[in-house]
C-alpha cells in the first residue's frame, strides 16, 4: 500500500468538500515530533512520508518538478510554482528555527523554534498520513489506505486574519455542513450543502477573491483590487471568521466579541 500512494491523485473541490472529518481541533504537542527525520531537499515522488520533518531551506517537489513547497527561513510554509508564484502558504511568521512535522498522528504542523504550534492541518488521529505535493499543483493529506483528508483550498472553521479565499477556495464547518465557497464566478457563498443560505452578491466578476484583512474587515475585491462587498467590521485588529456547526458565519474580534453574522444560524 506504501508504493501505491507515492502515485497521488487529484482531487477536485467536488471531492473535497467530502473529504475526511477535520480531526483534532488544536494541534497536537510538539513531543509527536521527537522521533522524526529531516526530509531531504526536492524529496523524491513529492511526498512528506510520516515522521518526517521539513527544516529552514527544505523543500518537497513535485514528481514532475514543476511545483515546490518549501519551508522558508522566515517560518512560512509555501507551495511554488515553476514561475516562482506563491500559491498556498501557511501565514506562519516564526522566524529561523520553525520547521513543518508531518506526524505519525497524521496532523501536518508548523512549530516554532521553541516548539509551539502555529498552523495545524487538524488530520490527526490518522496514523500513518502522509502529504503529497502534487503534479496538478495541489497540496493533499492521504490516509495511510489512500482516503484524501485535506487538500490546499480547504479551511477547517476558522479564517484567520491576513488569509484570502482565490477562486476555488473555501472554508468549512467542523462538523463539515456548512461551506462558505469563493466561486470562480466572484460571489462568496455560505452553502449548506448545494443550498445557498447567504452570499456577497459580487457576481459577475471573475478573478474576484476575499480577505480577512488585519484591521478586521472581511472584503471582496475584484481582480483590479477594487472593493465590492466588505464587512464593515474596520477596525477590529486581530478579528477572524468562523464557519459555526449552527449555519452562521461569524466575524470575532480578538476577544471573541462577535460583529458581523451572516444571519442564517439554525438552518
Amino acid at each position: 500500500m506504501r508504493a501505491a500512494r507515492k502515485t497521488a491523485v487529484a482531487v477536485t473541490l467536488g471531492a473535497a468538500l467530502a473529504l475526511a472529518s477535520a480531526g483534532a481541533a488544536t494541534a497536537t504537542t510538539a513531543a509527536a515530533t521527537t522521533n522524526a527525520t529531516a526530509a531531504s531537499v526536492a524529496s523524491a515522488g513529492g511526498i512528506l512520508e510520516s515522521g518526517e520533518l521539513l527544516k529552514g531551506g527544505a523543500t518537497v517537489r513535485s514528481a514532475g518538478g514543476e511545483y515546490t513547497l518549501v519551508m522558508q527561513h522566515d517560518g512560512n510554509l509555501v507551495l511554488y510554482n515553476a514561475a516562482k508564484k506563491a500559491l498556498w502558504d501557511t501565514g506562519t511568521t516564526g522566524g529561523r528555527g520553525t520547521f513543518a512535522a508531518m506526524q505519525a498522528d497524521g496532523n501536518l504542523v508548523v512549530y516554532s523554534a521553541a516548539k509551539k504550534a502555529l498552523w495545524s492541518s487538524r488530520t490527526a488521529p490518522a496514523p500513518g498520513a502522509m502529504l503529497a505535493v502534487q503534479n496538478d499543483g495541489n497540496l493533499v493529506i492521504y490516509s495511510e489506505d489512500g482516503a484524501p483528508l485535506w487538500e490546499r483550498k480547504s479551511t477547517i472553521a476558522k479564517l484567520s486574519p491576513n488569509r484570502a479565499l482565490r477562486a476555488g477556495d473555501y472554508v468549512r464547518s467542523a462538523d463539515r455542513r456548512f461551506t462558505l465557497v469563493m466561486q470562480d464566478d466572484g460571489n462568496l457563498v455560505l452553502y449548506r450543502r448545494a443550498e445557498a443560505l447567504w452570499s456577497s452578491e459580487t457576481a459577475p466578476s471573475a478573478g474576484a477573491y476575499a480577505v480577512m484583512q488585519a484591521d478586521g474587515n472581511l472584503v471582496v475585491y475584484s481582480a483590479a483590487k477594487k472593493a465590492l462587498w466588505s464587512s464593515r467590521t474596520a477596525p477590529s485588529p486581530g478579528a477572524f471568521l468562523l464557519i459555526q456547526n449552527d449555519g452562521n458565519a461569524v466575524i470575532y474580534s480578538e476577544d471573541e466579541k462577535p460583529l458581523w453574522s451572516s444571519r442564517t444560524g439554525g438552518q
